[in-house]
């Protein structure tokens, strides 16, 4: 899953101490936490609030995560932590060799994949699935609260405000799909594809098209006909675009979309820096795919 056309990358870490309401537990030290891609810090963040110091890893929004390598500032994050949430399914394995390096008979290790009991060969982005931030949430809480017993009711009262942000987004996905079952659409590569399975929406692209992209390897040139006829022949609704990992090729698909008069919608794979938290940002992607949708 690694890419050979990524953008200049860098190891770019933030530090974050979470903010919580009064009542939160001040006593004893915070508990050093890591979330390896910032959405996962961003739960991380909210729920362990004031108990916690959270670091990621993956947040740079110009750079591909698939070719992100570790460095000494990054081994010792993960030396430090006593919670780490990794994504699995091929999408961090430099994580393996951090943790390996570093073992630790208290740190807890949430492996994503694990916890949703996911095959190796599957969409990676599952964070794009409207059921995996609750059942991530519900490891994480148990989690601190193994670390720090004391805190375990202020943990689970963060979790239920975590999940209560999470609710407009379902309900924007319900909306979504009452209104937009069956519309069609196509992508450069399958980032939001879980995402569109709960809204219902049809994707046209040709699996090997998104396969190729995602794995930086030249489509089939039947396959990218057929991803220009989607376009030129305004055969879909939408364009959904990986804004953060790009190729001349899906650049080219990209300006075909524009100029053939099909919405193109940018998704991430990082919350970009103008969006506090992951709610935020899946609540304005949909926004924007709402609007392209209507278009």
């Amino acid at each position: 899953m690694r890419r050979a056309y990524a953008r200049v990358f860098a190891a770019v870490i933030v530090l974050a101490s979470a903010c919580a309401p009064a009542g939160a537990p001040t006593s004893g030290e915070a508990i050093p936490v890591l979330g390896t891609e910032n959405f996962y810090a961003d739960l991380l963040t909210q729920i362990g609030g004031t108990r916690v110091t959270v670091s990621s890893i993956l947040n740079d929004p110009n750079a591909d995560p698939h070719e992100y390598e570790a460095n000494p500032q990054t081994a010792k994050l993960v030396a430090d932590a006593k919670v780490v949430i990794v994504n699995g399914i091929g999408y961090d394995d430099f994580m393996d060799k951090l943790l390996a390096a570093s073992t630790k008979p208290d740190r807890v290790v949430l492996n994503v994949q694990a916890i949703l009991k996911k095959g190796d060969g599957e969409n990676a982005h599952v964070w794009y699935d409207p059921a995996t931030m609750p059942k991530v949430a519900e490891a994480a809480t148990a989690a601190l609260s193994k670390l720090d017993p004391q805190s375990a009711g202020y943990f689970a009262t963060q979790q239920a405000k975590y999940l209560a942000a999470l609710k407009p987004i379902d309900d924007k996905i319900a909306s979504l799909r009452a209104k937009y079952t069956g519309a069609p659409v196509a992508f450069t590569e399958p980032v939001a594809e879980y995402q569109a399975d709960a809204i219902g929406l049809r994707v046209l692209t040709p699996e090997g098209f998104m396969k190729a992209i995602e794995q930086a390897v030249d489509p089939a040139p039947g396959d990218v006909a057929a991803e220009r006829d989607l376009l030129t022949g305004k055969k879909v609704r939408v364009l959904v675009y990986n804004s953060q990992v790009t190729s001349p090729l899906t650049k080219d698909i990209h300006d075909l979309a524009v100029k053939s008069g099909v919405p193109v919608l940018g998704v991430a794979e990082t919350i970009p820096p103008q969006f506090k938290t992951y709610a935020e940002w899946m609540l304005s992607q949909l926004a924007e795919l709402e609007s392209a949708l209507a278009k």
